[in-house]
């Protein structure tokens, strides 16, 4: 398991430049709300881990559209909670909008490798 969580970082770290690259262009640069454009870069970031997850991770041969169904159903619930603890960064603990990302990627991390662990590619 430690040696499929390392693996799950690793693809994680390039989920996390395609999320906050993504997030950044959509809020400063086009001007959308900072939640559709945090949700965008999620939405980004989780379309590329699934397949390098599936690939490098988990080496899944199951048929995409099963684990799809559930990765997706894990990511809408960490989607909640990433785009929650921004909220609560930016409103209650009165941080930067991307330090508030930061700290809900770490905590959704780990809500993502233990429901893709046991569920998704089980």
């Amino acid at each position: 398991m430690i040696t499929k969580f390392i693996s799950f970082l690793t693809v994680g770290l390039s989920g996390l430049l395609l999320d906050f690259g993504f997030t950044f262009i959509c809020k400063e640069k086009v001007l959308l709300n900072k939640y559709l454009s945090n949700s965008i870069g999620f939405l980004i970031s989780t379309i590329s881990n699934y397949f390098l997850n599936r690939h490098f991770t988990f080496q899944s041969n199951d048929p995409i559209v099963t684990e799809l169904y559930w990765y997706i159903g894990i990511s809408i619930i960490a989607l909640i909670i990433y785009n929650g603890i921004v909220w609560l960064g930016i409103n209650k603990w009165k941080t930067n909008f991307y330090i508030a990302k930061l700290i809900g990627r770490i905590v959704f991390t780990f809500w993502n490798f233990f429901g893709h662990f046991f569920i998704t590619f089980h």
